[in-house]
């Protein structure tokens, strides 16, 4: 990484974030809602007032990284080993690829390192907003073309998603989908979905599992055809009896329907991260060594948590980060410098994957007049390999989380190298 964006990154203490314009737009956006989000005492750690400033090297790095998982995923080694692990449902595929991939990097010392995958990334919508709401900082400000360009690729990769299977233009409707919706922390993204589509002239509702209904080949939603979903439901599977109408128009392809349980097996599945990381197993697989390499370097090595191999990871915990492989959210996650034997003889009755660990880098900002080190990491929003949106978040503790005061999404400044 370049020395000048890491100084920059613990001595600037810049305010880059407008949050009047923010309000403002989240308002046009959201209309009767917004009152209800900004008033929120989440609205306060939701977004940081700091931007994080990136090489746009690291950046190439990262897109090149991304395409290289991407293209070892083709393998059709790969594919029999990772699905060999996948539940039933993603067994099945009728096109769709997954909208809105999510890519999670820490800057390491050595360049970005890939810490997960997430087929149900959140934030994107949000990050668009926040980007649109950046004051120049240090002579560097926020990426111009996603800014422009955000709405026209969110429609281009659904209506791609769309023709994958139907081979039409576009759906008529989309059903926004979560468990009790209203309730999630990004309800207010689900609503700039909805108003993002609308503008485009496709209907879109935002639904639970429940108002969902499977009958002769079609899924309906408060009994009005849905011919597209954007599943953000974290039940990856579609497991849970409530999401059994889901099932039975995914299973059946009665509905187009993304994230799904396929793009789920084959890119997000935290086991798929002790093969990703296995260059030699990818390099006997097929895939070419330019690839391979760029992986070996990027995904720390990973490894399947079993009785075999509980005294060697035990030893070597303090250099490991343990997370289950049904997990979601951080919620699961240990630093292995943390753990206690009690909590390691849990992790041993789960099912989890041990990575090594890579510390986060960090950002200055000034929370009520005191400046304090928060930790970062960066997320590509992508489809088919290609970035929609990055944006960086920063947060206390050992994961991810909109907690920190001072922290939450922040945009990201590029800079190119001297």
């Amino acid at each position: 990484m370049i020395i000048q964006e890491g100084a920059l990154n613990r001595q600037c203490e810049c305010i880059t974030l407008d949050r009047a314009a923010l309000v403002r737009g989240l308002a046009y956006q959201l209309g009767d809602t917004a009152g209800e989000f900004l008033a929120s005492p989440l609205w306060g750690h939701f977004f940081s007032d700091a931007a994080v400033f990136l090489p746009r090297e690291d950046l190439v790095t990262m897109q090149t990284v991304v395409r290289a998982l991407e293209s070892a995923t083709l393998l059709p080694d790969y594919r029999q080993k990772v699905l060999s692990w996948a539940p039933e449902t993603a067994q099945v595929s009728h096109g769709p690829v997954g909208a809105f991939m999510g890519y999670d990097f820490h800057l390491g010392e050595t360049g970005p390192r890939l810490i997960e995958i997430n087929t149900n990334a959140g934030g994107a919508f949000l990050n668009a907003q926040l980007a649109r709401a950046q004051k120049r900082c240090c002579n560097r400000d926020v990426n111009a073309s996603w800014i422009e360009d955000f709405d026209a690729a969110v429609i281009r990769q659904f209506e791609a998603e769309w023709r994958s299977q139907r081979g039409g233009e576009r759906p008529s409707r989309i059903a926004i989908v979560d468990d009790q919706p209203m309730g999630q922390y990004l309800y207010p993204e689900f609503r700039l979905a909805q108003q993002l589509f609308e503008k485009q002239g496709i209907d879109a509702v935002i639904l639970s599992p429940a108002e969902l209904r499977y009958e002769a080949g079609v899924l309906y939603g408060n009994g009005l055809p849905v011919d597209m979903v954007y599943n953000r439901l974290v039940d990856f599977a579609l497991d849970l009896p409530e999401h059994a109408s889901l099932r039975k128009a995914w299973m059946e392809g009665g509905a187009v329907i993304t994230p799904n349980p396929f793009a789920h097996g084959i890119l997000a599945d935290k086991r798929n991260l002790t093969v990703l990381s296995d260059r030699t197993l990818l390099e006997q697989w097929g895939l070419n060594p330019e690839d391979a390499i760029t992986l070996e370097k990027a995904v720390p090595s990973t490894v399947h948590v079993s009785e075999e191999n509980a005294s060697l990871l035990w030893s070597q915990r303090r250099e490991l980060f343990f997370k289950p492989v049904a997990g979601h959210g951080s919620k699961g996650v240990y630093r292995g410098s943390k753990l206690t034997k009690g909590t390691f003889a849990n992790i041993l009755e789960s099912e989890y994957i041990a990575q090594t660990y890579v510390p986060p880098s960090e950002r200055v900002v000034v929370t009520d007049g005191e400046s304090q080190l928060l930790k970062v990491d960066v997320r590509l929003y992508t489809y088919r390999g290609e970035v929609i949106m990055a944006a960086a978040r920063l947060y206390q503790g050992q994961t991810t989380n909109f907690r920190t005061p001072g922290g939450g999404f922040a945009p990201l400044f590029f800079t190119d190298a001297a």
